[in-house]
């Protein structure tokens, strides 16, 4: 029974600090989230992590792609309003409590480890994915055109 009354508190606590959900606070948040985590400084440590998987040549030419050539200003609006539409004031507060925190900005700074590191699986198993569904097409269409005949 304790352990309910516990639980109950907690709930009633955090109803008591819950940000309401408006659009005015969810702007509020996804801005402060944004600050936390600067989409600028997350492209240029995802572009130098995953061009270490491409050859050298390759290399500068994708880390342009990826930070000089990207418009980081459409890019940050499009971030923004997304996470405005998808999260509630309450989830973007914690989003940026999060990344904002000591842990949080040591995960963010490993994020683009993590992506150079999985991004050749996932590739791999994309080019796998897309010559299957070739090949299923193409007998697909082999068998239509024997039906056909």
């Amino acid at each position: 029974m304790k352990k309910v009354l516990i639980a109950f508190i907690i709930c009633i606590a955090a109803t008591a600090f819950a940000l309401e959900d408006t659009p005015s606070n969810r702007q509020k948040e996804a801005a402060r989230y944004l600050k936390t985590t600067p989409p600028a400084d997350m492209m240029k440590d995802m572009a130098q992590k995953v061009s270490m998987n491409l050859p050298p040549e390759n290399r500068e030419e994708f880390k342009a792609l990826l930070t000089k050539h990207l418009d980081l200003e459409a890019f940050t609006k499009i971030m923004k309003d997304s996470m405005e539409k998808h999260f509630t004031a309450d989830e973007l507060k914690a989003l940026a409590d999060f990344y904002g925190s000591p842990v949080g900005k040591s995960a963010m700074n490993k994020f683009g480890d993590y992506m150079g590191d999985i991004m050749p699986a996932i590739q791999a198993e994309l080019l796998k994915a897309h010559a299957e569904a070739i090949k299923e097409n193409a007998e697909a269409n082999r068998q239509k055109q024997n039906a056909e005949e």
